[in-house]
C-alpha cells in the first residue's frame, strides 16, 4: 500500500492508503505503485486518480510538485477538487478567459503564454472531471 497525501495551501485534500496513483507530470502521466523508485517531479494541471481497498477517486489538480519516497506519495498543488466540488460555470469562464489571453498573445514567446496555458489545462481538467469523463 501507498500513503497518498494531497495538500493545497488551504487544506489537506486527501490522506489515504492506496494501491496505485496516476499523476499528471510535466513529462507525461506516471503510474505509481508500492516500491516505486524515488522521484521528485513538477506536475501539470490534469486529473490525478487513485484506487485502493475497493475505493477509487479522481481529483482535478493544478500545477505543483509530487514526491515519491518509499511507499509515500506527497502531492503539493495550488488547487485540488473532486467532481462534486467543481463549479462548472466558473471552470468554463476560466477556460474562456485563458483562451482569450492566449489568443491576445499569439505572437508572444512561449514563456509569456505559459501561465495562461496552465490555466487553460486546469480549467479543461475541471470541466472534464465534472462531466464524468
Amino acid at each position: 500500500m501507498l500513503k497518498l497525501e494531497i495538500v493545497t495551501p488551504e487544506k489537506k485534500v486527501a490522506d489515504v492508503e492506496v494501491d496505485s496513483v496516476t499523476i499528471p507530470t510535466a513529462s507525461g502521466e506516471i503510474g505509481v505503485m508500492p516500491h516505486h523508485a524515488p522521484l521528485i517531479s513538477a506536475m501539470k494541471p490534469g486529473i490525478l486518480s487513485y484506487s485502493g481497498r475497493g475505493v477509487s477517486d479522481r481529483i482535478a489538480v493544478s500545477g505543483g510538485f509530487v514526491e515519491v519516497s518509499g511507499d509515500k506519495v506527497a502531492v503539493l498543488v495550488d488547487q485540488a477538487e473532486r467532481a462534486a466540488e467543481i463549479d462548472t460555470e466558473a471552470a468554463r469562464a476560466s477556460r474562456y478567459e485563458a483562451e482569450k489571453s492566449i489568443a491576445a498573445r499569439a505572437q508572444a514567446p512561449v514563456e509569456e503564454v505559459a501561465s495562461a496555458r496552465e490555466e487553460l489545462e486546469h480549467a479543461e481538467a475541471r470541466i472534464q472531471l465534472a462531466a464524468g469523463k
